[in-house]
């Protein structure tokens, strides 16, 4: 099972709000012309707020002229190159007004060229110190690249193959390798960015890849009077549409549960970080999902009237009771470290039984039973007898009841193989009990 089955939607939801607030979080000291500063989102804001007095009122005009046509593009321009006209108007605007020595900060000289192949220098004595980095940047890398591709392809309604998005993290890191690069991931304010721009196919990255080759190899002293702040105002815009309140509205409204996973994704983003944000909302809910297979409901049943079904009684008491019967379904597998509170709920249930003669156990939705179940359901069996009390299983599918068979349950409670019912467990137990008052009173 790949790693990228445990980040549901849910997580999904909660961790692109996250991300688009720590994103945003880092762009905007970029727009007021302050220093950054912080080691997450609430650092980084409460010094952001402390330092709102020293704004730069030249970089904050061209931050907020850049984010006015970059909206404004895309409401009336849709499709249209609008971030890359703003780039170039940003730089013919800072190189004729020389805002660089006016004080905005601009992106400065680039090293021109392309980085040539070289043999990585790692040495086989190396590996064993870098062996536990390595593994920890593969999968940060592998996390935050699925979580960008799932984010967009929920986005625009496809879906991804996580085997896939790993070959080539693979092979792009196998590359980065040779060019003394460093390790490669799907950014996620990048991958918005490049949405946001219209990329429809893989082929946009090879055209992307091509153009900064062309830039690296010709054109690096033309960017070097882009201002930083009209390249923050890009990604603010690019990431706004993460924050999706809709899907948090229905999260509340549909699921409390689910709400608080999403919360718990948001604010391991602010707290920890993208990557670390993620893997702690994968936690959360892997530990709530344990605690609730832990104490599965057990349904105590009563027949629906008019029908031979039966159904939970409590929340159906018009059910009709069966007395000297008990009916229990166990809402869940039988696992080591539930059958204990199964057990317990059980026997809660039988001390509140007067005159039992009969308890029938549905295993209808029990999907999965271990050896320590097995071992339960035998030792009540036992338990009950010392009592004078029939035990039955019925409905157990095929796995658990091959387990059953194996751990030899069915030679002490007899057949419960797929034809037999709790209709037809309850008839057997009339007709065993008629056979038996006839042989104790013949007429």
């Amino acid at each position: 099972m790949a790693p990228l089955s445990f980040i549901s939607e849910t997580i999904l939801t909660g961790f692109k709000a996250g991300a688009a607030l720590t994103i945003g979080m880092t762009q905007l000291p970029k727009l007021f012309g302050v220093p950054a500063s912080g080691d997450n989102f609430f650092a980084q804001a409460w010094h952001l707020i402390g330092e709102l007095g020293q704004t730069d009122g030249l970089v904050l005009t061209l931050g907020l002229g850049a984010l006015a046509l970059l909206i404004g593009g895309e409401r009336f321009l849709p499709g249209r190159p609008i971030a890359l006209a703003v780039v170039l108007l940003a730089i013919v605007i800072s190189g004729s007004m020389s805002l660089g020595e006016r004080g905005v900060s601009i992106v400065g000289e680039l090293p021109a060229g392309l980085p040539s192949i070289t043999r990585p220098s790692l040495r086989a004595r190396d590996v064993d110190g870098v062996l536990a980095l390595a593994a920890a940047c593969f999968l940060l890398s592998y996390v935050e690249s699925v979580s960008a591709a799932r984010t967009l392809a929920a986005r625009h309604g496809y879906a991804i193959n996580p085997r896939q998005e790993l070959l080539g993290l693979g092979l792009a890191n196998l590359g980065a390798a040779l060019f003394q690069g460093f390790p490669v991931a799907g950014g996620l304010s990048q991958s918005a960015v490049n949405d946001k721009a219209g990329a429809k196919t893989p082929l946009a990255l090879v055209i992307a890849s091509a153009v900064i080759a062309i830039c690296l190899l010709f054109l690096t002293g033309l960017l070097r009077n882009l201002p930083n702040v009209v390249l923050a105002a890009i990604v603010l815009v690019a990431v706004r549409g993460l924050f999706d309140v809709g899907a948090l509205r229905r999260l509340w409204r549909i699921s409390r549960f689910e709400f608080a996973i999403a919360m718990v994704a948001l604010v391991g983003v602010l707290l920890l970080g993208i990557l670390k944000g993620v893997l702690l909302a994968v936690i959360a809910s892997l530990l709530v999902l344990l605690a609730a297979v832990a104490r599965p409901h057990v349904a105590i049943l009563g027949r629906i009237p008019g029908t031979r079904r039966f159904s939970d009684l409590e929340r159906h008491p018009d059910n009709e009771r069966t007395p000297g019967v008990l009916i229990f379904r166990v809402e869940g597998s039988l696992l080591y470290f539930n059958v204990e509170h199964v057990r317990d709920e059980v026997w809660r249930r039988v001390a509140g039984e007067p005159d039992l003669r009969l308890v029938v156990c549905d295993l209808a939705n029990a999907p999965h039973v271990d050896l320590a179940g097995a071992a339960m359901l035998t030792k009540l069996s036992e338990e009950l007898d010392e009592r004078g009390v029939r035990f039955r299983v019925v409905e157990a599918r095929s796995k658990p009841r091959d387990l059953l068979r194996a751990a030899g349950l069915e030679e002490r409670v007899g057949y419960f193989g797929r034809h037999i019912s709790v209709d037809q467990a309850l008839a057997e137990c009339v007709d065993q009990e008629s056979i038996r008052s006839a042989k104790e009173h013949p007429e």
